[in-house]
């Protein structure tokens, strides 16, 4: 939910809800800040919530972060990708922090959830 009038005015239309059940924010300040670093990823956006919503897995991330993961067959990039979106969810509120496609998952990354 948003948490300012600022976040509801530049809130991506669409809710994502976390496998948790903890409504996650998608605002226009965190699709600037993953097309700067990913502009592979512009255009991207339903998958993006696809994957916070509906994710093959979600992996245990760096400092409380959550990285929800997805394989999808064709991307923007080439086939056979995982898109990986790293978000924080905070008592009964969460955001995203950055998505990017990558061809393998750390083996190393907890799995805190699976389908």
């Amino acid at each position: 939910m948003p948490t300012t009038l600022e976040d509801e005015i530049y809130m991506i239309p669409g809710s994502l809800i976390s496998v948790n059940n903890i409504p996650i924010r998608l605002t226009e300040e965190r699709l600037a800040h993953i097309y700067q670093g990913h502009p592979e990823l512009r255009g991207c956006e339903d998958w993006i919530k696809e994957t916070v919503s509906n994710p093959e897995k979600v992996l245990e991330g760096d400092n409380g972060a959550l990285m929800a993961v997805r394989k999808y067959e064709k991307t923007p990039v080439s086939e056979n990708k995982f898109l990986v979106v790293v978000y924080r969810e905070q008592g009964n509120d969460g955001f995203v922090i950055t998505a990017y496609f990558t061809r393998r998952l750390p083996k190393w990354r907890k799995v805190v959830w699976q389908r």
